[in-house]
């Protein structure tokens, strides 16, 4: 059975430069699998390919049991996604924005309120609810963006630096929202830089480098962050051995 996220073999190249090189890695339903690497690694072009935006070279990126870039737009109802920065129509109010992602996620008009409002509570927007997104911070510009991904309760999420901009608390806000949504069974793919803020919500941390799945590590483990760097490091070493 395929995971509701899935990767084969995957490849994709810009120019002379290979961003994805052979990548296989899978996301079950009812798991955090979190990727980790350093910039340039090749994290937010796999999840660009995950979510159609970008076409493989070769290798198959799947979603719900189809290819990203054929998948019909009922697969997409059911998919959230926030990559790199959050987009919002910036002349519209957190509640308009929000109603605009429901509308394009499939809801329907009698659910839309009841959705929106749902996500206004559960992400502390209350307070800016009435105000144009341009006027925001940038944390709470990210928390908007993270309401608009979940506003439909997807089943897959992806999720590219979803941390980016929040302080401490929302750091915490974000561990807990993905613990809530593996509680009801959705397949989670997250990146991030807050290795110990993932270890305590992930089942899975592959680690990314040049464009491959250099190794994985126990969420458990002690001292992830220099198993971090013995990974990419043992891969350094073992490409400059072979030329």
């Amino acid at each position: 059975m395929i995971a509701p996220l899935a990767v084969r073999g995957l490849r994709r190249s810009f120019g002379e430069e290979r961003a994805i090189n052979g990548v296989d890695l899978g996301v079950a339903a009812g798991e955090v699998h979190a990727i980790v690497g350093l910039n340039g690694a090749g994290k937010t072009t796999l999840m660009r390919l995950l979510l159609g935006m970008l076409r493989p070279d070769s290798g198959r990126a799947i979603v719900l049991g189809f290819d990203a870039h054929e998948a019909p737009s009922r697969t997409w109802a059911r998919v959230g996604h926030l990559i790199e920065s959050p987009f919002a129509y910036p002349e519209l109010t957190v509640r308009e924005n929000l109603m605009a992602s429901a509308l394009l996620h499939g809801l329907t008009a009698p659910a839309i309120d009841a959705a929106v409002s749902r996500v206004i509570d559960g992400f502390e927007l209350g307070h800016w609810a009435g105000r144009r997104a341009h006027t925001l911070s940038l944390g709470n510009r990210q928390r908007l963006g993270l309401a608009s991904a979940m506003v439909h309760e997807p089943s897959v999420v992806v999720l590219d630096e979803p941390a980016n901009s929040l302080d401490p608390a929302g750091v915490v806000f974000v561990r807990d929202l993905l613990g809530q949504y593996v509680e009801r069974g959705a397949a989670v793919l997250v990146s991030s830089h807050h290795l110990d803020q993932l270890a305590r919500v992930a089942q899975r941390i592959s680690v990314m480098h040049r464009g491959r799945i250099v190794g994985t590590m126990d969420p458990a483990g002690v001292d992830l962050e220099q198993r971090f760097f013995d990974l990419v490091h043992d891969y350094d070493l073992a490409l400059e051995s072979d030329t």
